[in-house]
């Protein structure tokens, strides 16, 4: 038997180590993940009660088209039913995607660092994979336009960049779709969208009306704080939805996670709380970077890309044994850097206090 090429040099996606590994590894009983940039949180109260209420169905198949949650969503989006496709978390579009419009002989451009299952799936389907260098942290959108061609499928676009949590703006998000090729499909994966203050961040839903080659891709893993269920959907021009859907798998969001995903959606008080205690939770660590000398990427995200000026293997190390797992930059593209997942105020003291420890 003999696989894709292309699979002999892939590796799996690496997450955080999980809680359970690390309490055994190092024989501690208290631990506190701050790597996957979930929500310290948790979710809604409404979203827990709508998946006890499902438990009795467990037996029956989800509905396939998610009808009840994509009516909701509709409604919320100011988008249109047949403008949106639900993915078992965005990931899971993303691949849709790539095994929708490349293949061997067409190309993607994407940023470098950024997250790691754009090149991932378009290597899997045998795509050339156009990579441009962060300037400065930020998406070079200038560079990214010159890498176009004709063969040239699908840009990718992730704001807030995961992992810099940096963002495109209005003005200069404008002016790139203004020059990009028809024929290229532009992706803004905006997983981090419920985090962002920042008052020149886009209204990009609009976009779909105006642009048949724009898809925003959005999640209720990160500020919904159900990750563990797995929703992500799109949103795009309805004829792009209709032709890519048969890429999509059958049942490919479960029962609670749209029974979850749908209540959550009623309780946007909890996800305005959990923004306004992010934003406080960032300056704890702008403070701490600034009165140490450690240069940071100001982040509209629920993490901080924080330069330790040594090997991040080291840091990661040091702060596991402690109790803290975070994520080393190295795997991400910034071998002394460390990203943080934002947690609660007191979550953030204690990781700041070690870390003071640390470089003291």
């Amino acid at each position: 038997m003999q696989i894709k090429d292309q699979l002999t040099n892939l590796k799996p996606y690496q997450p955080g180590k999980p809680i359970e590994e690390v309490k055994r590894e190092y024989n501690l009983t208290h631990i506190v993940k701050l790597a996957s940039n979930e929500n310290p949180y948790g979710s809604s109260e409404a979203a827990k009660a709508a998946i006890q209420n499902e438990l009795n169905q467990l037996a029956i198949y989800p509905d396939g088209y998610s009808a009840v949650l994509r009516e909701k969503l509709a409604s919320f989006l100011n988008v249109s039913e047949s403008e949106l496709i639900f993915g078992n978390g965005s990931d899971e579009i993303v691949q849709i995607i790539c095994r929708a419009f490349l293949k061997p002989g067409t190309n993607t451009v994407m940023a470098t660092p950024t997250f790691p299952q754009y090149r991932h799936n378009a290597v899997i389907e045998g795509a050339e994979i156009r990579e441009i260098p962060l300037a400065d942290g930020y998406h070079d959108l200038d560079a990214m336009l010159a890498a176009i061609d004709p063969e040239t499928k699908v840009v990718w676009l992730c704001s807030p960049n995961n992992p810099t949590g940096t963002y495109i703006n209005e003005p200069s998000l404008s002016a790139f779709l203004e020059k990009v090729p028809q024929h290229v499909l532009v992706i803004l994966d905006e997983a981090y969208y419920e985090y962002v203050t920042a008052e020149d961040f886009p209204e990009t839903l609009p976009l779909i009306k105006e642009y048949k080659n724009v898809m925003i891709l959005r999640t209720f893993s990160k500020a919904y704080g159900l990750a563990a269920l797995r929703v992500g959907y799109g949103a795009a021009n309805r004829e792009l939805i209709k032709s890519i859907e048969p890429a999509r798998e059958p049942f490919n969001t479960n029962r609670l996670g749209q029974a979850a995903a749908l209540h959550a959606l009623d309780d946007q008080e909890f996800i305005l709380q959990c923004r306004e205690k992010n934003k406080q939770g960032l300056e704890q660590f702008y403070r701490f970077s600034e009165e140490h000398g450690l240069s940071y990427y100001p982040s509209e995200g629920n993490f901080i890309l924080i330069d330790f000026n040594r090997d991040s293997d080291e840091v990661f190390q040091a702060l596991l044994e402690k109790g803290y797992i975070v994520r080393s930059g190295k795997a991400l593209g910034f071998p002394t850097s460390i990203r943080i997942t934002v947690g609660t105020k007191e979550q953030n003291a204690e990781i700041i206090s070690i870390l003071g420890e640390l470089i003291s």
